[in-house]
């Protein structure tokens, strides 16, 4: 989904149920603690969910590599197969373009030291089944089996709100299967750009995690996913490439978690 940089604004304060105001947890986020990049080693095995090919290498690509260096197994599982991204190319049609995102996906994986270890579900970009659907439980079905397979200790799943269809609908079909034995960890991505739909200190506790030792391998990990930045796909003229503003949004020597209080 296309997100112009002007949606990137100073962070404004959310307005929970009870009508009153309490400060987004993005804003001013280096007053989060901070734990230093050994620490991701105590979340053990570990399950990213990522909506799309490219939101793992955002939202948790220093974390996977930290994983990586610590000799942590991580998966990364890729929920939809991302055809919307350029819906009108000629030269890339549904089918070649999935082939593609997850090439893309392979590569920036590795670069994080998990060459191995990425699933695709393939769901429809755009076009997760909705909750009380028979295609929603047949879904969370699915995804609960393959979690169940990869036994993780912790789970990582987009932020609930996150401001697209595809990562709030990724969040409830693990929602619906959750177990509550795994950690449950929550990132954001969309939602740096969309103040309004940012987390509040009501909805979780946020840290941050130092991955400044893997900074290169996130940033190639990131640049893996070609086609997302407008260098592959040239017959489109709506498709989708990361905003740049975005982009320096994720390029910081930490990246920011959130433990909810009802997970």
């Amino acid at each position: 989904m296309p997100v112009p940089d002007s949606v990137l604004a100073a962070p404004l304060p959310a307005l929970p149920p009870d009508g009153t105001f309490q400060p987004s947890l993005l804003e001013t986020p280096e007053r989060h603690p901070l734990r230093p990049g050994r620490a991701a080693a105590a979340l053990g095995r570990t399950v990213v969910l990522a909506p799309h090919a490219d939101d793992e290498s955002l939202g948790c690509g220093g974390l996977l590599a930290l994983l990586a260096d610590a000799a942590q197994p991580a998966t990364v599982v890729v929920v939809t197969d991302g055809t919307q991204s350029h819906p009108r190319s000629v030269t890339h049609p549904a089918p070649r373009l999935r082939a593609l995102r997850e090439a893309e996906a392979r590569t920036a994986v590795a670069h994080l030291g998990h060459a191995t270890r990425v699933e695709f579900l393939r769901f429809a970009d755009c076009g997760l089944p909705a909750p009380g659907s028979d295609a929603f439980d047949r879904a969370a079905d699915r995804l609960a089996a393959l979690v169940d397979e990869l036994r993780p200790h912790t789970l990582l799943v987009p932020w609930r709100r996150d401001p697209h269809g595809d990562h709030e609908a990724t969040w409830r079909l693990a929602w619906a299967r959750r177990q509550p034995d795994v950690r449950w960890i929550e990132y954001p991505v969309w939602a740096w750009t969309r103040p309004e739909t940012a987390p509040t200190q009501a909805d979780a506790s946020a840290w941050r995690l130092d991955v400044t030792a893997v900074r290169d391998r996130k940033r190639a990990a990131i640049a893996a996913h070609r086609s997302q930045h407008g260098l592959v796909i040239h017959d489109d003229p709506g498709g989708f490439a990361l905003p740049t503003t975005m982009l320096a949004a994720f390029d910081g020597p930490w990246e920011l978690f959130l433990d909810p209080h009802d997970a």
